[in-house]
């Protein structure tokens, strides 16, 4: 038996799941999170096979929660296919990544195959992210962008990571030109597009 854990911000999204993985029976759901930052503890009390992450959750976002989990077997099930989120989800040793409309059997076999060692990736989103190609931000420019796409001003994004204003103010501008955008909300939606924040 694969035993897995759900984590997902629609309740009734994550039941629903939950209910199709039980219909099979290599398959059981052993713990279900609604937040980010309840998976790691649900992941030491139950010790799951395959952790099965939305990405927009709160507390801890899908992609923060992998990073935080090396070497376990995790897929990505989201709304948000977007190229720069699948190479974040690779980088953090995820195994799969397929999108919410993608059918109960794909993701229970999904969840085989990566139980199974293997990989499983939508097809569509793979070549996407291909074609995309690599973030053109440094880590600096996108933590920079991601705090000003969350309503944070130059000095409380200077406060957050430790720099000058200044500083803030030639990452952002950075950030904007390396995305040819012509001020900083079309480079933010740009890069939240892409996935890269």
């Amino acid at each position: 038996m694969i035993r897995v854990l759900l984590a997902d911000d629609q309740h009734l999204i994550r039941e629903a799941l939950a209910m199709m993985l039980d219909f099979e029976e290599d398959l059981t759901v052993v713990a279900q999170c609604g937040r980010g930052d309840d998976v790691l503890p649900a992941v030491t009390a139950h010790d799951p096979d395959v952790i099965v992450l939305d990405i927009e959750m709160p507390g801890l976002d899908g992609l923060s929660v992998a990073e935080l989990l090396p070497g376990r077997a995790m897929l990505i099930l989201s709304t948000f296919a977007r190229p720069g989120y699948l190479r974040r989800a690779i980088a953090a040793g995820v195994r799969g990544f397929i999108p919410k409309d993608a059918s109960s059997a794909e993701l229970a076999e999904a969840i085989r195959r990566i139980h199974a060692g293997g990989r499983y990736l939508d097809p569509e989103l793979a070549a996407s992210a291909m074609m995309a190609g690599e973030s053109p931000l440094t880590d600096r420019e996108r933590d920079a962008l991601a705090l000003a796409a969350s309503g944070a001003s130059v000095a409380d994004i200077a406060s957050r990571l430790h720099l000058t204003e200044g500083t803030v103010r030639n990452y952002l501008s950075s950030a904007i030109t390396k995305l040819g955008a012509p001020n900083r909300l079309t480079a933010i939606h740009q890069a939240q597009r892409m996935g890269w924040i």
